[in-house]
């Protein structure tokens, strides 16, 4: 998945039907881009982004058909509320693969995250939760599906994992992702998994441990073993962490059940603050018996999906407190987030947080332009 160069916004957007019917009279990239822009800038809502689009229609014009007027804030709402958001995610993802290059090889975090105001007024829908992928290396967000209100995670990964390119990919999961379906899917569609593994999987939990409990015992005097170990310091604690990756075992009970299983893991925590220790144990399993090293950052990079997905949009697009409710206007919203996230860090113009550089672009177009459409890029 390589960056291109020269393609523009409107071919990406091409292939998005606009859910309107009959003469319309603003056209649907002019409602896509702006709104896009807008939330690079800090909108967070239907009214904020046609604010926007009249403080910068000048600069808008350079690029877009504004000879029939701007939006109003109910056009952007009514369209974005009828758009499928499968349609919209994929025009969404190949604007920023246009500009922004994937490693090969990644890893892959996939993970939930609710739309905590997203709850219907009037009708009892209930609030939206949406699972997604996450490019760990290049801090891009590779696609969210929204789980269904009488589902759960389990079958919505399976397909979010047929949406995304993960071929060559390390893919990782926590514990409700641990399904045997999923492994296969993930081995299907070219890529590998590292899978938490939990109570709610017993008897694989109870094996991996018996298996560690007893190899650690002798430290591994009698099965092949790969290590890696970290030490931090800061902020009053010590942190050991320590990672063993092994390859399954002939007599392994559950392997059968696991597609391609190739190796089990742990990972050890030791955590030593005001005088007090505490051990956490996390144990995985794994369709590559890789190095201790990549498996420690497998385990360690599930978490950038938390602290730089998640976080990001809890705390910088301030993502719990939207209102918007209406149909697929909050999955689409999220997209526009999400996107504008990717954007935002794979700029590398501007030294900052992700909240100052929203204020960046809002207050400099040159940089807005930067952000939103790289070198050499034209929405023409």
């Amino acid at each position: 998945m390589s960056a291109g160069s020269g393609a523009s916004l409107r071919a990406c957007f091409e292939s998005l039907e606009d859910p309107r019917r009959g003469e319309v009279l603003h056209p649907l990239i002019n409602i896509v881009a702006i709104a896009l822009s807008a939330v690079i800038c800090g909108c967070d809502d239907f009214s904020a982004i046609a604010e926007f689009g009249k403080g910068r229609r000048e600069w808008l014009a350079k690029f877009l058909d504004l000879s029939m007027g701007l939006p109003s804030h109910d056009t952007f709402n009514n369209v974005l509320a009828r758009i499928k958001p499968e349609a919209f995610e994929t025009c969404l993802l190949e604007w920023v693969l246009t500009l922004h290059e994937v490693t090969e090889g990644q890893i892959i975090p996939i993970d939930g995250k609710t739309l905590r105001g997203s709850y219907g007024r009037g009708d009892n829908k209930a609030t939206i939760h949406m699972v997604s992928a996450w490019a760990s290396k290049n801090h891009i967000s590779l696609g969210q599906v929204t789980v269904d209100e009488k589902s759960n995670e389990i079958t919505a990964i399976p397909k979010l994992l047929k949406m995304i390119e993960i071929s060559g990919a390390l893919v990782t999961i926590d514990a409700m992702g641990c399904q045997t379906e999923i492994a296969e899917t993930i081995i299907a569609e070219g890529g590998d998994y590292c899978l938490a593994v939990k109570d709610n999987q017993p008897k694989l939990l109870a094996a991996t441990q018996e298996f560690f409990e007893d190899h650690l015992a002798d430290d591994f005097a009698r099965h092949s073993v790969r290590r890696y170990a970290t030490q931090e310091r800061g902020h009053g604690r010590v942190e050991e962490r320590d990672y063993f990756i092994a390859p399954v075992p002939e007599d392994f009970a559950p392997r059968a059940r696991w597609k391609d299983l190739r190796a089990l893991g742990i990972a050890i925590n030791n955590i030593e603050r005001e005088g007090k220790q505490v051990t956490e144990v996390r144990y995985y399993i794994l369709s590559k018996y890789t190095s201790g090293a990549r498996f420690a950052e497998a385990v360690r990079g599930h978490w950038s999906i938390e602290n730089r997905l998640h976080w990001q949009l809890d705390v910088s697009y301030r993502e719990d407190d939207c209102r918007i409710w209406r149909d697929h206007a909050p999955a689409n919203f999220s997209l526009l987030r999400r996107t504008s996230l990717s954007l935002l860090k794979n700029d590398g113009q501007k030294k900052l947080g992700i909240k100052n550089k929203r204020l960046a672009a809002a207050f400099n177009t040159d940089y807005l332009e930067q952000v939103l459409l790289g070198k050499q890029v034209s929405v023409r």
